[in-house]
């Protein structure tokens, strides 16, 4: 129980640190730095797999990844960016944020129905996959619409 809600807690913080890091990128111009940089920087996490107990199956791969990706349409549709004299700007959504705590709420719900049948190393990994297979996605869909608008911006200069 104690696990549960302090990863909880901890995924409740994240995504109020994810609503104020949206909020912030767009008051600046965005770039591809600034797209492809967190994925890598979320990567180092999966050194947790070098442990035995965080390990999972390669079935169990495949499902955490593929709910990762399914979660990530939601931000991939609520992630606009907008021409701004020469720069590219990341359009803040409002439903950004409802779409964060309901993606943490259903986080909550399938780690407490898995949760009773897997241990706790495996549903770990389980959820680091689901996390990164959902940046990952959503990522590289935000890097195809900001080259799009890159490349309009380069015609219309040049």
């Amino acid at each position: 129980m104690f696990w549960l809600v302090g990863s909880t807690i901890v995924a409740a913080f994240m995504a109020v640190t994810m609503i104020f890091v949206r909020l912030k990128a767009s008051k600046k111009p965005a770039s591809v730095k600034k797209i492809i940089l967190p994925p890598l920087f979320m990567s180092t996490g999966a050194l947790m797999f070098l442990f035995p107990v965080f390990r999972v199956s390669l079935m169990q791969v495949v499902e955490a990844v593929f709910v990762g990706m399914l979660f990530s349409v939601f931000l991939i549709k609520t992630s606009k960016f907008e021409i701004r004299g020469n720069d590219i700007y990341l359009i803040p959504s409002r439903s950004f944020v409802f779409i964060l705590f309901a993606l943490l709420i259903a986080r909550i719900i399938i780690k407490l129905i898995i949760g009773a049948n897997i241990a706790i190393g495996e549903t770990s990994g389980m959820f680091f996959l689901l996390a990164f297979g959902m940046i990952i996605t959503w990522r590289l869909a935000m890097l195809y619409k900001f080259k799009k608008l890159e490349k309009k911006l380069e015609y219309a200069g040049g």
